[in-house]
């Protein structure tokens, strides 16, 4: 596994155009790859993320089971003369991890729940649009994605999504078109993502590595799905 970071150069049309829905941003993280990235067996797969730091301070993040070749996105939307990407194994992080360690994370998702509008009508998936539901969300899967957001040690906290060490940010709702392979029908696609910024500590190893090279939740091909850790 690969773990790969490039930081765009905002001032370009280029930039623009791949940033300008996430379709786009999917169709030139995969033209980094000479020939289609299968998932392995481990469920390990192309997942990929941007980051708006600030206003020219955009970095995409890739994790895949395959070296990616981002000349494209360089000579497109980055500095041709004077910038680049890097790359770096993933593996080494991954062996590192192990029960009780402690992490700063960064998770952009998609945070969505099955409900039944009418008795006798099958589940529709609807988007959590509110940082307590989309918090709550990540919060009811941390136990079998192998972590545990630590409660903060203040308890006169006002809200209850205040008392985790956990934030929700760049709350996003995107609509954009995707045209079916088969049939050259064109469908409105609603995505809503949230980032989520907080701190871990690792209960189940395992179960945090496939985390991390399968991605978490939906919408995996659309920027979702990628947690990166840093120490804390």
């Amino acid at each position: 596994m690969y773990l790969t970071r490039f930081r765009f150069n905002t001032a370009r049309a280029g930039a623009r155009k791949v940033l300008s829905s996430p379709q786009v941003t999917h169709a030139a993280v995969m033209s980094a790859f000479a020939e289609e990235v299968p998932s392995a067996p481990s469920g390990a797969r192309v997942l990929w993320r941007v980051d708006h730091n600030a206003k020219a301070e955009v970095y995409l993040y890739v994790v895949s089971p395959a070296e990616p070749d981002l000349t494209h996105l360089v000579e497109e939307a980055g500095w041709p003369t004077t910038g680049t990407w890097q790359t770096r194994e993933y593996a080494p992080l991954l062996e590192r991890l192990a029960e009780g360690q402690r992490w700063a994370f960064r998770l952009t998702a998609n945070p969505v729940h099955s409900v039944r509008v009418k008795d006798g009508q099958p589940t529709k998936r609807t988007a959590h649009v509110t940082p307590r539901h989309q918090m709550r969300w990540l919060l009811e899967r941390q136990e079998r994605l192998g972590f545990e957001v630590p409660r903060r040690e203040d308890e006169s906290v006002p809200r209850p999504e205040d008392a985790y060490e956990l934030v929700v940010r760049d709350r996003q709702a995107h609509r954009f078109d995707k045209v079916e392979r088969a049939s050259g029908a064109r469908n409105r696609v609603p995505l809503t993502r949230a980032t989520f910024d907080g701190r871990l500590r690792v209960t189940d190893p395992e179960a945090l590595r496939n985390a991390l090279v399968s991605g978490i939740g939906r919408a995996k091909a659309y920027g979702c799905g990628l947690m990166t850790l840093a120490p804390v």
